[in-house]
């Protein structure tokens, strides 16, 4: 299994992309919400995911960063299933406001090629601890418990029982912890550093700091931590910056990837 960043800025960035990946293996790709725009047409294409091999897609929530390019990707895939040049068919994974949203964007912003939704393309709603099998693993949704708009993350198995958990963009929730708790990988937003809070004020948008994301991965026992979701001003440094926080409190393994980074799990 290896994770590549499409982005890992949060939704008013301009010198990164807005926070999307891929996970990908022999199975296939696994793409997780698509950013605010086509960009992430350009960001699969730079990391060598034809888009065309993408048959399992996840929105985790409604925001414009995450939601928008999946209407690019909807629009892409229904062009080329109409061609020919897509094989096979696509799953869409999300909770019901999401799937109702991107339904009617889709057929009233995508005409030519709606035909295909629900026939090749399913809009597939999931509930809070729904299971499903994805790239041949068991793939449990889980509502995050977001105070603003609602938000589903996800646990992964795979390799014999590594345990993945995507805990959104927003603060670890106490309902998490039986997703979370002891995971060997856990993804979760880092909006700033906690040195800079004064600056970025991350609590008045229902945010992280790296200081808190990397405690809570020490007290739940994480083995890996991805940090994601995070301002763009540091964008240089980011990675000696946040990493020089963040393991004063975490003393797993961290990673603060830039765009189009690639690590393997």
């Amino acid at each position: 299994m290896k994770l590549t960043m499409l982005g890992t800025g949060n939704a008013l960035v301009t010198e990164c992309y807005n926070t999307c990946f891929v996970l990908s293996d022999e199975y296939g790709h696994f793409l997780v919400d698509g950013g605010g725009g086509n960009t992430v047409l350009s960001q699969l294409k730079k990391a060598g995911v034809d888009l065309m091999d993408v048959h399992e897609i996840f929105v985790t929530h409604k925001h414009v960063d995450h939601i928008m390019g999946i209407v690019w990707v909807i629009r892409i895939i229904c062009q080329n299933m109409k061609k020919g040049t897509y094989q096979g068919e696509a799953n869409i994974y999300a909770h019901d406001e999401v799937i109702g949203l991107l339904k009617d964007m889709a057929f009233k912003l995508n005409k030519k090629e709606t035909q295909y939704i629900g026939d090749r393309l399913h809009l597939i709603e999931v509930k809070d601890g729904e299971e499903k099998t994805i790239l041949n693993k068991k793939v449990t949704f889980f509502d995050i418990g977001s105070t603003k708009a609602k938000q589903f993350g996800f646990q992964m198995i795979y390799d014999g029982g590594k345990v993945l958990t995507c805990c959104g963009d927003e603060p670890y929730n106490e309902c998490e912890e039986k997703y979370a708790k002891g995971s060997d990988w856990m993804f979760h937003e880092a909006f700033c550093l906690y040195g800079q809070r004064d600056i970025f004020n991350p609590y008045e948008k229902h945010h992280s700091t790296v200081k808190d994301a990397s405690e809570l991965a020490e007290n739940l026992g994480v083995k890996n931590l991805v940090l994601y979701h995070t301002e763009d001003k540091n964008i240089k440094k980011r990675k000696e910056l946040y990493g020089a926080e963040g393991r004063e409190y975490y003393h797993g393994n961290l990673f603060v990837p830039d765009d189009l980074d690639v690590i393997e799990m």
